[in-house]
């Protein structure tokens, strides 16, 4: 909304709607209040009806921490629940990580309504609390959890174990087989006290109507129990018993479940590296000296001191001092950096030999670290595009498999009259299935894949930008800022008429509040030679080519060479020394008067802006992966190709406009696969959103940042490399973890049907699937010493994280 009249239109469409009450839209605040009936409307007939006025509700998304999940049959129906809930837009449960997002128009939903709903669905839900609080919190209830999870498993080790033993000493002639009786002794606490979890957790998925790998542990293990039982008591069933199946199909089970935890959790260690890297208390200059208080205390404009050694606890700017910081550990850059008064500072990062007085700028959320933070969690908490696929293979799962093991029994009995034998077939079936191989093999993979980034210095927004990054097949770079260091120099002035510091006092004036880079460079220098500045009058910004000014009287045009072609200056006619200057790598800003009917040409500044250092291995490190590497330009042509040459990029495109960036992208885009674009500046940001995948230099502008899937924490070309590298790594074995896990149980069920594998076997088996995919994504932290690249950028958790 922009006026009065917007908010009067929109409570008029809405008071018009059945149902509504009274509306009552302010423009001050951006809200609407509004009293419905909702047995008239509902919260989806509102938005349409706001979006049909030509405007749009603000969105907001809540995290929940989810507790109870056991297998991805209990996400995709706690997903299907959440998404029922009115006004919710998106719901994405994340077995993995734990946790449920919901989006939604803000205002509509409170997190009492979630938690609720969560309830009902038969799991525990609660707000997630800040990223450190959160984190500190995970780690006492995962430690809880461990402990008793840790307990029943020994206590289901050391009762099944006289049940087992038996039969393995069987095949060597020694018969210790237990009479019924103490066989049912020691396998119902198994059963019941141990095994518990399942029947609680299938209950709740029964009442939900769905259903869940606990559901079919607890169907397989309760027949197995149950026919045992009859038979010690009553007889019958030619005499066998099942109390060693059950008994070790719950144990083996438990201990799958507990290494799987152990195992997601050291997959979510990029969190808690993260999150030890700020240090509690923060020392900070008060009116009675320099006091010592919790680092969350600290406010913007306070001065803060760091000795030696220590961890700058806040983001901000030197006052004082000079040192070499240590960023390694957010950065990736194994060197120390040099920081001196005016220069910025990370939280986080290990001071030197220095003391430094720094200024606060942020602190809590809106820190350096904390947004890293909060971008890996965000990353991790996401689902890749190829997961939907999957949700809805689980969904189905359990009732097939259930349907499946019920054939089995029916055909050993009907067909081959051993009713026997189907019933362990059938509990073998249930056992064996496993739906969470299926559900954690994605959401594993891009948790450790996100984490191993973040080592690196590479911040990825979400598991999409991640899956999408492994089919880019072309490079876009921008020149300046991102193949250039972005700080450019005067390096020659030529001048038609008068002295060279004449001509760069008279264009130095006439960009006089500029924020161009290389205005800046131009102004810069003409402060260095202590020019004397005119005022400057009627200046006109033409962008992507130059100015108009009038400067002194003199009506001036400067700018690009495509802006003097514009305006009638003829190139040819251009003096060979210009000529010259063009085929540097230099980038030309022409000077013309135009008092006359002709501009006229004074001269022009010709600057370089140095090669990022690692700028061509950057590119060949790309061309060797078969990438395309483009450099997307406003420069001149020839400084363009000066550039390129030296770097071996394979195209440019020069001279093109900010406004022209984005359809040159989708140009490509059309002609080539998946488009990635590199880029730094508020002007790269609609280039950015064009590509298939954006890619920010951590030293651009947030605009840039923000707009991005990928953002590489320093400038260094090379990550770009590192970043396809990680996408392609952590697709493969989200392909290998779905491969195995689907062939596992095409394989597995049809064998266990066949009367192939015993229980005991499919309980093994079973509990080791979830494990193998949980693994085999942890192998994927082995990238970084694979590629024998420097210092990561995240402690591991065996790493000390604080200075000796």
């Amino acid at each position: 909304m922009t006026c009065a009249a917007c908010s009067a239109r929109l409570e008029k469409v809405l008071k018009r709607r059945e149902g509504v009450r009274e509306a009552s839209v302010s423009l001050a605040g951006n809200v609407a209040l509004v009293d419905f009936d909702p047995a008239a409307l509902t919260t989806s007939d509102l938005l349409d009806a706001v979006a049909g006025a030509g405007f749009s509700v603000a969105r907001e998304s809540r995290e929940f921490s989810i507790s109870g999940m056991t297998c991805a049959a209990c996400s995709s129906r706690l997903e299907r629940v959440l998404s029922k809930l009115p006004g919710i837009e998106q719901a994405a449960v994340n077995l993995a990580t734990e946790t449920a997002r919901v989006t939604a128009p803000a205002g509509v939903l409170t997190s009492g309504q979630v938690i609720e709903a969560v309830r009902r669905a038969g799991f525990e839900a609660s707000p997630l609390l800040s990223p450190l609080e959160q984190q500190a919190e995970e780690e006492r209830r995962a430690r809880e959890v461990s402990r008793r999870e840790g307990l029943r498993l020994v206590t289901a080790i050391a009762l099944s174990l006289p049940l087992v033993l038996p039969m393995l000493l069987m095949p060597l002639g020694v018969d210790l087989m237990l009479p019924g009786w103490l066989q049912f002794a020691l396998a119902t606490p198994v059963q019941f006290y141990v095994g518990g979890r399942f029947y609680g957790s299938a209950f709740r998925a029964l009442r939900a109507g769905s259903g869940n790998m606990d559901l079919l542990v607890a169907l397989g293990t309760t027949a197995a129990w149950g026919l045992s039982t009859w038979v010690t008591f009553f007889g019958g069933a030619g005499g066998h018993l099942y109390f060693e199946a059950s008994a070790m199909v719950i144990t083996l089970v438990m201990l799958g479940k507990w290494l799987e935890g152990r195992a997601k959790r050291s997959a979510a260690s990029a969190i808690r590296a993260l999150s030890k890297l700020r240090p509690e208390t923060a020392r900070v200059e008060r009116a009675d000296g320099i006091v010592e208080i919790p680092a969350e205390r600290v406010a913007p404009g306070d001065r803060v001191i760091v000795r030696p050694g220590e961890r700058v606890p806040v983001d901000g700017v030197v006052l004082q001092g000079e040192s070499q910081l240590d960023e390694s550990l957010i950065t990736g850059e194994s060197l120390p950096v040099h920081k001196g008064a005016g220069d910025a500072v990370t939280g986080g990062s290990i001071n030197g030999d220095g003391l430094l007085r720094v200024r606060v700028t942020a602190v809590g959320a809106e820190s350096t670290l904390s947004r890293i933070i909060r971008l890996v969690s965000d990353a991790q908490a996401s689902k890749a595009p190829v997961q939907r696929l999957v949700d809805r293979i689980s969904s189905v799962f359990v009732p097939v498999v259930v349907l499946i093991a019920l054939a089995t029994f029916a055909a050993w009995w009907l067909w081959q009259g051993d009713p026997g034998t189907g019933f362990v077939a059938a509990v073998s079936v249930l056992v064996i299935a496993c739906p969470c191989a299926l559900g954690l093999a994605t959401p594993t993979a891009i948790m450790v894949g996100t984490g191993v980034a973040a080592r690196r210095g590479l911040l990825i927004k979400d598991a999409e930008a991640l899956e999408r990054a492994h089919r880019t097949d072309t490079v876009v770079f921008d020149k300046t800022g991102t193949l250039t260091e972005g700080r450019p120099r005067v390096e020659r002035v030529l001048s038609l008429e008068g002295t060279e510091a004449d001509l760069l006092a008279l264009v130095a004036s006439a960009q006089q509040g500029s924020e161009h880079p290389l205005a800046r460079a131009i102004l810069s220098r003409a402060r260095e030679l202590d020019l004397d500045l005119s005022p400057v009058t009627a200046l006109t910004a033409l962008p992507g080519l130059g100015v108009t000014a009038t400067v002194d009287g003199r009506p001036l045009l400067i700018g690009s060479r495509r802006l003097l072609e514009q305006r009638g200056v003829e190139p040819a006619a251009l003096p060979a020394a210009f000529a010259e200057l063009e085929r540097s790598r230099m980038s030309l800003v022409w000077a013309c008067e135009t008092a006359g009917e002709t501009p006229r040409l004074l001269g022009a500044v010709g600057l370089a802006d140095p090669v990022r250092r690692g700028a061509a291995s950057a590119v060949a490190a790309l061309r060797r992966q078969g990438i395309e590497t483009v450099m997307l330009t406003g420069d001149n042509r020839r400084a363009a190709e000066a550039v390129a040459d030296a770097l071996g990029l394979d195209r440019v495109l020069a001279e093109v406009l900010p406004s022209d960036k984005a359809a040159e992208v989708a140009r490509l885009r059309e002609g080539s696969g998946t488009v990635a674009m590199v880029g730094d500046g508020v002007n790269d940001a609609p280039a950015l959103a064009q590509a298939d995948i954006g890619i920010a230099m951590g030293t651009g502008t947030d605009v840039a940042m923000h707009t991005a899937g990928i953002t590489l924490m320093r400038g260094d070309p090379s990550l770009v490399a590192d970043a396809l590298s990680i996408s392609r790594a952590t697709y493969r074995k989200i392909r290998q973890n779905l491969f195995w896990a689907l062939i596992y149980n095409l394989v597995a069920i049809p064998m266990a049907a066949l009367g192939l594998l015993s229980p005991v076997i499919a309980g093994g088996a079973m509990a080791m699937s979830s494990v193998s995919v949980v693994s085999n994504s942890l192998l994927l932290r082995r990238w970084g010493r694979q590629r024998g690249r420097g210092r990561a950028a995240l402690p591991s958790t065996e790493e000390r994280t604080e200075p000796c």
